[in-house]
């Protein structure tokens, strides 16, 4: 290993060090006598997001796998958080990094990750991403971070402060410690897969939920279908037209689809909860929550479920929370709301 390896590993160790862990939210809903719902913030990274976590595990992994050395490029397919994380550590330990994406990128996603330093390349099509991101490594003699492939494999699933280790110490000292059901999302797949893994590595007695979004193929997938309606998830940060390679259905106790309307409506309803806008991954995550927390009150099981808020809505003002952008590419999001509210009046 070169000195310039290890300076660049002990960097991304000390900026972990620096960083203390997220909260985890107590939702107050006294409609639910014997369930408690927690939120995980994983708003309050550096960069903003869960992806933080993920982008700081690929980083080592490349760097420990001798993929990343002095003055290598790197490049990833991503025209969101996971880009605006990796531009971060990029900047960090000083080498270049390309992010490929779709022309039709948000601008402030692409502000974003100027403002870490790093590059945005643009093609017509999403489908595009991954080949292209491919011929830039190779023309560049850099390094394809392929999110999608290693996000399962690039975190130490058995503890060393993962997701998963977090939760289980943040809870120990709540009513119900080891949570029935944890509720989580597929973006890469690597969360789930580290919190299944973690769950079965303790023989914990908590099951894992996994929610996925519309037009997304891990739900057929986990179901021995495949996707028929291939279009782009209009919940930003989850959901794929196909089955990664981290996605590790092995490990997931249930999943189940949720409407792309009672997603947006639900960050809408959580924000007069906890008074703080959160991107729409969460709302499909909280939206399982609730429904899994329903059910365990109508058959009188007591208990605890922890989900994720992804990221901050700060970042979506000008879709998830502009009333026209929702009509016009999401729809009526009305009845969703009403039966949050009509459900959960505080």
């Amino acid at each position: 290993m070169t000195q310039w390896v290890k300076n660049a590993i002990e960097k991304i160790q000390a900026d972990y060090q620096r960083s203390a862990d997220t909260h985890l939210i107590r939702l107050d809903l006294p409609q639910l006598r014997s369930v408690d719902i927690y939120l995980k913030d994983e708003s309050t990274h550096p960069t903003g997001s869960l992806k933080h976590r993920l982008a700081r595990s690929l980083f080592l992994y490349a760097l420990c796998n001798g993929k990343i050395r002095e003055g290598t490029p790197v490049i990833e397919a991503s025209s969101g958080s996971t880009a605006v994380s990796e531009a971060y550590f990029a900047r960090m330990i000083g080498v270049p990094f390309i992010a490929v994406m779709p022309r039709t990128t948000a601008r402030s996603k692409i502000r974003q990750i100027e403002f870490h330093g790093g590059q945005c390349h643009f093609v017509d099509c999403p489908t595009r991403m991954h080949s292209s991101a491919v011929e830039l490594a190779r023309q560049h003699q850099g390094h394809f971070m392929d999110q999608f492939t290693y996000a399962e494999r690039a975190t130490d699933w058995r503890g060393n402060n993962n997701i998963a280790e977090s939760i289980f110490q943040q809870m120990a000292a709540e009513p119900h410690p080891i949570p029935h059901t944890l509720v989580m999302s597929a973006g890469t797949g690597g969360t789930s897969a580290t919190l299944g893994r973690y769950i079965r590595y303790k023989g914990h007695n908590t099951r894992l939920l996994v929610v996925d979004p519309e037009f997304s193929a891990f739900y057929p997938g986990y179901q021995g279908r495949s996707l028929t309606d291939i279009r782009p998830s209009r919940i930003e940060g989850i959901g794929r037209p196909q089955l990664e390679a981290s996605f590790q259905p092995d490990v997931i106790d249930e999943m189940f689809q949720v409407p792309d309307a009672a997603s947006i409506a639900c960050i809408h309803w959580l924000e007069g909860i906890i008074g703080r806008k959160a991107g729409a991954s969460t709302g499909t995550n909280l939206w399982g929550a609730l429904q899994v927390a329903e059910a365990m009150e109508a058959a009188g099981t007591a208990g605890s479920i922890v989900t994720l808020m992804c990221d901050s809505g700060e970042r979506y003002l000008d879709s998830y929370y502009n009333a026209q952008w929702i009509a016009r590419e999401i729809g009526d999001i009305s009845p969703y709301r009403q039966q949050l509210d009509q459900r959960f009046q505080r």
